[in-house]
């Protein structure tokens, strides 16, 4: 196929893609890394309409610019990875120093000492490392978890390679003689840029497709106000835990925690304060957990969390360390006056074959048990599941059985 034609084909694709980047881009200006990457495209675009234009155009305004804009491509590539994959900005100081020793050796290798070699080889070294770092960055998490980056990367290095080795690939085709073999590998080096461009187009969207996706999924499964899983959410891990917990027959230890008197706040400082008592609380208790523990919101005010891989003692030391921390920590909500906080804990320890809405209604009439017995305290339930359901209101049955007490 002929150069100038797949010249233009790569310059109407980078325009269409750029456009279409720039219209979700417009709609969806939290996705991280998606302006980089429209700015990467709309770099490849310039690129290619200047390969067309190049003839009226003076010889050193057509190097530069095809040099910055290929740097830029694989630049921003970079970028928008980094921001994709959370990691921190690059100093633009840096950037700007590059691209101006790249504009000086452009010009020195045009008008100076001319050596169209050598603008071949910075084009390559550029934008090839810049590929293979966009590569290594967004490697990242496991590819069963995310397999669409580790698919990307992939491309993306196989491309970089490629363009670093061009130079070297022309070099040894003008040793052989024949000069119709470097127009082919021209014609194959455009060829492979235009399928890079729809692959990169393509791992895009994908990207955002999953970033997308994960946003559904944090909103479907966490409590906006508190951070932490909301009430179906939680009831899914809890499953899968005593399902674990059932296999290697050990127990495992679930907690129901509800803010006192919570209602006055509310009355007293408004919702505001009462979402900030909700926020702070959150953030004490998990002070106090660590990485395997799950916390949920299963109510207005009242809390659940389970321990793997702890037992009934270490349940109520982690239980009651956090009743005191929340004690000695009141709430700063406003300029007002901080609001004190005390929070009553039920705790079950599980045994055997147990739903979760079973564990979690013991350890709730637990936890109304401790409200009974005065409130701000801890209190456990034995193994052994008791019936029905608390009734309405604040106080739980007083036969309620009882293994600990505090």
């Amino acid at each position: 196929m002929h150069s100038p034609t797949l010249i233009v084909l790569a310059a109407v694709l980078s325009s269409l893609v750029t456009a279409v980047l720039y219209a979700v881009w417009h709609f969806n200006r939290h996705i991280p890394g998606l302006r980089y990457w429209v700015f990467s495209f709309l770099s490849a675009a310039v690129f290619c309409c200047n390969l067309l234009v190049r003839g009226p155009v003076p010889e050193v305004v057509s190097v530069v610019l095809a040099q910055v804009a290929i740097a830029l491509t694989g630049y921003l590539c970079w970028l928008g990875s980094r921001a994709y994959m959370g990691r921190a900005p690059i100093p633009r100081g840096y950037a700007a120093l590059a691209l101006a020793g790249l504009v000086g050796a452009s010009v020195y290798f045009t008008d100076v000492q001319p050596n169209p070699g050598a603008r071949f080889v910075m084009a390559g070294l550029f934008s090839g490392v810049f590929f293979l770092l966009t590569a290594h960055t967004l490697v990242r998490g496991g590819f069963h978890r995310v397999p669409m980056r580790y698919l990307f990367g992939g491309m993306l290095c196989a491309h970089g390679i490629f363009v670093l080795m061009r130079p070297l690939a022309f070099k040894l085709l003008a040793l052989q003689g024949d000069s119709s073999l470097p127009s082919s590998l021209s014609s194959i080096v455009v060829l492979e840029s235009i399928v890079t461009l729809v692959l990169i187009g393509f791992g895009t969207v994908m990207l955002i497709n999953e970033f997308i996706t994960n946003e559904l999924r944090h909103l479907a499964e966490v409590d906006p106000l508190t951070s932490v899983f909301n009430r179906r959410a939680f009831l899914t891990l809890l499953d899968k835990a005593l399902s674990n917990a059932q296999r290697v027959r050990k127990p495992l230890p679930v907690l129901v925690l509800d803010l006192d008197h919570f209602k006055q706040v509310n009355d007293t400082r408004g919702h505001q304060g009462g979402d900030a008592v909700l926020r702070h609380f959150v953030n004490v208790a998990q002070q106090c957990l660590r990485n395997e523990d799950v916390m949920g919101r299963i109510g207005g005010e009242e809390f659940a969390i389970f321990l793997p891989n702890a037992d009934g003692v270490g349940a109520l030391a982690v239980a009651e360390r956090l009743r005191a921390l929340l004690e000695a920590s009141p709430c700063a909500a406003d300029s007002a006056r901080p609001i004190a906080i005390t929070v009553s804990v039920g705790v079950a320890l599980t045994q055997g074959v147990e739903a979760p809405e079973t564990v979690l209604q013991r350890a709730d009439e637990a936890m109304y048990l401790a409200k009974q017995r005065g409130r701000n305290r801890v209190e456990m339930v034995s193994s052994a599941p008791c019936a029905p359901h608390r009734p309405a209101g604040d106080v739980a049955p007083a036969s309620l059985p009882l293994s600990a007490s505090h």
